[in-house]
């Protein structure tokens, strides 16, 4: 941004030439959550909005002077690089400590505290701090030196007032949508996951409790199972019945994974079918990094592994285990690697039936409790997909239950669709707030008010009778840090817009 960018009566100059105090913080590798001691802020109390998150807080021992208190700035000095930068401006009533891994940051006076909080949090919205950042081993920091060489933006002290009270109103209102957006998404999961189990028990037709049946276990009562106990399962409608997927599938197998130069990223002749091209939302997403196998090895090699449209698909290796979808039409066939499991729906089934009752939470739920832990992951074997218990009602009603159910879920994935536009055309929205705030453009210019370049003398003056140093141990900026302040060309004031005028800036 250049001087002339700015309004009247703003002018730039660094936390240094401002003789901004930089504090450090202390470590302490023993803590405590039962409120032992003195409570101990670290990076993870500043949330990605710029704000005091205090739901995962720490205690520590200390008997130092080093606290921070409200009214106070926090600076996420140390974190990973993406997230070195962090800023909060403090409003607690007590002090507290705070991690060595943060900077304490104390303006002037004629600077006020939210305005800056929230001028260094939007540079780090918009990634200065990457670029000044030294990279460690698994993390990364910006020096106190840096950070106060950083340039600001600084408008007359009533301007500042005016600026942090529209953030306030504007951004409150964005967090008041964002927690209704959020509380809306984490309904939805339970919403589908009752869908799906209603659905597979046979609990959202509408039938008397007389209609249940005990004879639904009847095609088990023959087999034994080490999995599985049969002889537990719930009692279905009348007409329904507990089938092992192996007696209502042409074929249950799993798929194989042939070397990397026989797998071809982007084109080539037969799709080859990853886990992550299932989604959670039961689609295959072929446009998620694709991959193809010659057809020499789809009908060689990976023979056994060939599927084609309508085959159900349900991934055994995991976290997260039983992501479940149909094959589409896109193409006659298609291959699966090892942590792929395909069941073709025989007679007595339909393929979208199959397909909800493997992703159903009940039935996933047995797979899942089968499934052994191998460094880190976890897996379901191919014989335990082939034992797993089944609800299969009439055929007609199969199909009138799948597509009930699938106006429900499609309800619910169009509302969670809507929730994470409504999250991202949010985040923009605060960006563009942000911009325009530092920028002069968020509210009106008052000619009366004093000029930021009387103000920056002043603060220069005390700068200079106290020796050139902050009230702190931080040592004696660069000369970067030392450039001097200077009132910028006469600028018409700006005329903001209401908060529709910063929509109208936005890439939606």
């Amino acid at each position: 941004m250049s001087d002339a960018s700015l309004p009247e009566g703003w002018a730039k100059t660094t936390l240094a030439a401002l003789g901004v105090e930089a504090g450090p913080g202390f470590a302490s590798g023993r803590h405590n959550r039962d409120g032992q001691g003195v409570l101990h802020l670290r990076p993870m109390n500043i949330n990605r909005h710029g704000a005091l998150d205090l739901t995962d807080v720490r205690y520590v021992a200390d008997d130092s002077d080093r606290r921070v208190q409200s009214g106070d700035i926090l600076f996420n000095n140390t974190n990973s690089p993406a997230l070195v930068g962090k800023t909060t401006l403090v409003q607690i009533k007590q002090p507290v400590g705070y991690s060595n891994h943060m900077t304490r940051l104390r303006p002037p006076d004629g600077i006020v505290p939210g305005f800056l909080a929230s001028q260094l949090h939007w540079l780090w919205m918009s990634g200065y701090f990457q670029k000044v950042l030294n990279n460690h081993v698994n993390q990364a920091s910006v020096a106190t030196n840096k950070l106060l060489e950083t340039v600001i933006a600084v408008p007359p002290t009533p301007e500042q007032h005016r600026i942090v009270e529209t953030l306030d109103d504007y951004l409150s209102r964005l967090d008041a949508v964002m927690k209704v957006a959020a509380s809306a998404q984490r309904r939805l999961k339970p919403f589908t996951a009752s869908v799906l189990d209603r659905t597979v028990l046979g609990t959202l037709t509408i039938r008397a409790a007389s209609d249940s049946s005990d004879d639904s276990r009847h095609f088990l009562e023959a087999f034994e199972s080490k999995r599985f106990d049969y002889g537990a399962l719930p009692s279905l409608p009348k007409g329904w019945f507990w089938r092992r997927s192996s007696d209502v599938c042409e074929f249950i197998c799993s798929g194989s994974t042939p070397a990397a130069p026989l797998m071809h990223a982007g084109s080539g002749d037969i799709p080859f079918l990853k886990v992550y091209n299932i989604t959670q939302d039961g689609r295959v997403d072929f446009t998620n990094k694709p991959t193809y196998v010659d057809r020499e090895t789809h009908e060689k090699l990976l023979k056994r592994s060939r599927v084609r449209p309508g085959d159900v698909l349900t991934n055994i290796v995991g976290p997260p285990l039983g992501k479940t979808a149909i094959v589409p039409d896109h193409y006659p066939e298609w291959n699966i690697n090892q942590a792929i499991v395909a069941f073709r729906a025989g007679p007595e089934v339909d393929p979208d039936w199959l397909a909800l009752a493997l992703r159903s939470p009940f039935v996933l739920g047995m797979l899942k409790k089968t499934a052994k832990a191998t460094a880190g992951q976890f897996n379901v074997a191919l014989s335990t997909c082939r034992e797993v218990p089944l609800p299969i009602p009439p055929m007609d009603e199969q199909r009138a239950l799948v597509a009930q159910s699938a106006q429900l879920l499609e309800a619910s994935d169009r509302l969670n669709s809507q929730m994470a536009l409504i999250s991202v055309r949010s985040q923009h929205l605060r960006q563009a707030i942000l911009r325009r705030a530092f920028a002069g453009k968020l509210v009106h210019q008052d000619p009366h008010d004093e000029p930021a370049s009387v103000l920056l003398d002043r603060s220069r003056a005390e700068h200079e009778a106290k020796g050139g140093k902050a009230a702190n141990s931080t040592r004696r900026p660069g000369r970067t840090a030392a450039v001097k302040a200077t009132p910028l060309p006469p600028r018409r004031p700006s005329t903001p817009g209401p908060i529709n005028a910063v929509q109208q800036e936005l890439p939606l």
